[in-house]
């Protein structure tokens, strides 16, 4: 390979620390939507099919640290997202008794948020949004995660980017108040400053 010049290296020696990435940033009510998003840009999305097992999916996200998965099916098309609380609430218990199997022979599709019933907020609008504004929209809607749209080159809608109630959380340093305490944005900041 003529045109590549070998590059310089350094033998290690002594006390060597590897880096760690940096945590979230702290943010606030007000700071812009897009520092909570995780930009799918950017970042590799958790990601299953519809045919693998629940138990599967979950040890996949326990892995990985995270609470949900974007479900695909063979041609990388969404067709749902599973959320830990998904796995840990009560479908996989009412599907038990419905279909009367054995709780490892559920897979993802009998308990995931299936495509027809999720809802996504175009980029556009995030991009001017507050982090109040985000967790007012995810406390009416009642769920824990929303995903963001904006178009491809041929107009059609990609997902872009997640929030995730868990990890706004985390970067707010507070816990959320639960759907029925408030949902305005002055509500939730009044609750995050009492509590």
């Amino acid at each position: 390979m003529p045109d590549y010049h070998v590059l310089p290296a350094q033998r290690l020696t002594g006390a060597v620390r590897v880096v760690c990435p940096a945590a979230p940033a702290s943010v606030t009510l007000t700071s812009p939507a897009l520092e909570v998003m995780t930009d799918l840009r950017h970042i590799h999305a958790g990601v299953t099919e519809p045919h693998t097992t629940m138990e599967s999916a979950n040890a996949y996200m326990m892995q990985r640290g995270i609470r949900s998965l974007l479900v695909l099916d063979q041609d990388e098309i969404l067709c749902g997202i599973l959320t830990a609380t998904d796995i840990l609430g009560e479908k996989p218990l009412r599907f038990i008794q419905q279909r009367q199997i054995k709780h490892n022979e559920i897979l993802v599709s009998d308990i995931m948020t299936p495509l027809d019933r999720l809802e996504a907020i175009p980029m556009k609008e995030v991009q001017n949004a507050k982090v109040g504004n985000v967790i007012a929209s995810l406390r009416d809607s009642g769920r824990q995660h929303t995903l963001v749209v904006e178009n491809d080159a041929d107009g059609k809608p990609v997902v872009c980017g997640i929030f995730s109630l868990t990890q706004i959380e985390k970067q707010l340093g507070a816990a959320i108040p639960p759907t029925e305490v408030a949902k305005t944005f002055v509500e939730i900041e009044e609750t995050l400053i009492a509590g």
